[in-house]
């Protein structure tokens, strides 16, 4: 039996009803979305314009601002016009693309935070082999499988959500199209695609984050070895990209790991990895990071005195 499908658009109930603290927020997201754009554009040009995208801890770095960019625009815009709207409306097809575009640019950054701890695996446990296991060619290769990956899993989503009828109700519980709050509108038992949504998205998050931290043991054990000046420059870059895999992660396995009918805290704890990761991200690989710094005065410094020419 062909499923039904009555409903043409949806309409966000947001994250808060009270109006007043709708406008407010409607300043703080704006002002977010803000930071966002230029803490990642001054990442993405520091690293292009200089001998940092030569490393392929930067060539990586460079690509995880670029998809905080797009991830952040596929959300944050949409979630500022609604808090400003007498109605939150968005059509099925508009939601729908939504959907697939949010978890492709998430599922990138995923493998691309995978790609980061591998780099940073091998320049510490395997430093005579840096240069030869990770190069070029290998760092373009794991950035396009991140992009087959997060293809995939959004692909998978995006077809599961299409097969389900939705017969009436169309109020969404959140501000995103996403796969959880979608399913409690769906009029048929969703218990198996329950299983399989926490199956696509919530293990997987899990096991790639405990591979994630199991790595980082590694390096903190194998930088014993090291020299103190050694171990204080490898602890300071590690120390950046454990903090983003756990402000991006443990929000996400919280999300995903529940079931969908149940009673949670999803629309707020999904502000952590759709705002707040993407403007924490650049002043933590900045602010600790000294070579960046120095970079970064020195391209901008550069660029000051082309304009003044």
């Amino acid at each position: 039996m062909e499923n039904q499908n009555n409903v043409t658009e949806f309409v966000f109930m947001g994250l808060w009803g009270n109006k007043q603290i709708e406008l407010l927020f409607f300043i703080l997201f704006l002002l977010c979305y803000l930071a966002v754009l230029t803490g990642n554009f001054i990442i993405l040009l520091t690293i292009i314009c200089s001998h940092l995208i030569q490393q392929p801890v930067y060539y990586f770095l460079c690509h995880l601002s670029l998809m905080d960019l797009c991830y952040t625009s596929t959300v944050v815009p949409r979630l500022i016009r609604d808090l400003a709207a007498a109605r939150k409306n968005i059509s099925y097809k508009n939601c729908m693309t939504q959907l697939f575009t949010a978890h492709l640019l998430a599922g990138v950054e995923t493998f691309i935070l995978v790609s980061m701890a591998f780099d940073r695996y091998v320049a510490i446990v395997k430093p005579l082999h840096y240069v030869v296991i990770v190069n070029r060619q290998r760092c373009n290769m794991l950035i396009v499988m991140a992009w087959v990956v997060g293809f995939w899993h959004s692909a998978a989503l995006l077809l599961m959500v299409l097969s389900l009828p939705f017969c009436g109700p169309n109020q969404i519980d959140h501000y995103i199209c996403d796969v959880k709050p979608l399913l409690k509108l769906v009029c048929q038992d969703i218990h198996v695609v329950g299983i399989l949504v926490i199956a696509n998205s919530g293990i997987v998050v899990v096991v790639i984050f405990l591979v994630l931290i199991a790595s980082y043991i590694l390096i903190l054990y194998n930088l014993r070895t090291y020299s103190s000046a050694g171990q204080h420059k490898a602890l300071s870059t590690c120390s950046s990209h454990i903090m983003v895999v756990v402000l991006f992660f443990v929000p996400c396995i919280y999300t995903y790991v529940l079931p969908a009918g149940s009673e949670n805290k999803d629309k707020e704890i999904s502000v952590f990895y759709t705002v707040i990761a993407p403007i924490l991200n650049p002043l933590i690989y900045t602010l600790r990071n000294m070579e960046m710094k120095i970079t970064m005065q020195k391209v901008w410094s550069q660029m000051a005195h082309s304009k003044l020419k």
